[in-house]
């Protein structure tokens, strides 16, 4: 295993709310109805009349040490030993939920057949992934989105920071 991965960074102060990475990883991916591989949420903090507010552009962190890949049970979740990509095969998922569940940013789908699938960083398209600029990321027009190697440590700290964020 490399000492770095792949990994989504997001700089909030960026993100002008306009939904280009979730309609361009929709396009691409031709997800059905309903179904989100990336989002924008909208989230406010503070108190009246001190409010104030930030977007975020949510997928799958494809996290360090992923709880998704310990709390399935069909183990249809792997890590990808090289860059770190948290992939799904959807034949052995069974629909439980339990991945979703255990997901701090909730990024597992389920489609209509009910098996889970979300963002794979665009690993099964080579000309997509070998450029490190996924669809979402290339639609951005602030560079608010960016796909990086990050250090294990860098990893774990836009983890948290995303987590922490993503809060409701």
């Amino acid at each position: 295993m490399s000492n770095k991965e792949l990994g989504f960074v997001f700089k909030k102060e960026l993100c002008i709310q306009c939904h280009a990475c979730e309609s361009a990883c929709k396009n691409w991916h031709h997800t059905g109805p309903g179904v989100k591989w990336r989002r924008i949420a909208h989230r406010w903090q503070g108190n009246y009349p001190f409010v104030s507010g930030y977007t975020l552009s949510l997928a799958c962190m494809h996290c360090l040490n992923p709880e998704c890949t310990r709390v399935c049970p069909a183990g249809a979740i792997k890590k990808h030993p090289d860059t770190g990509a948290v992939l799904v095969e959807p034949s052995k998922c069974i629909g439980c939920g339990r991945c979703l569940k255990a997901c701090p940013v909730k990024a597992p789908q389920f489609g209509a057949d009910g098996r889970m699938q979300k963002c794979d960083l665009c690993y099964g398209d080579p000309a997509v992934f070998d450029t490190s600029e996924p669809p979402c990321i290339r639609a951005c027009p602030t560079q608010a989105l960016s796909l990086q190697w990050r250090t294990p440590q860098e990893k774990a700290d836009d983890e948290r920071q995303m987590t922490d964020l993503a809060k409701d």
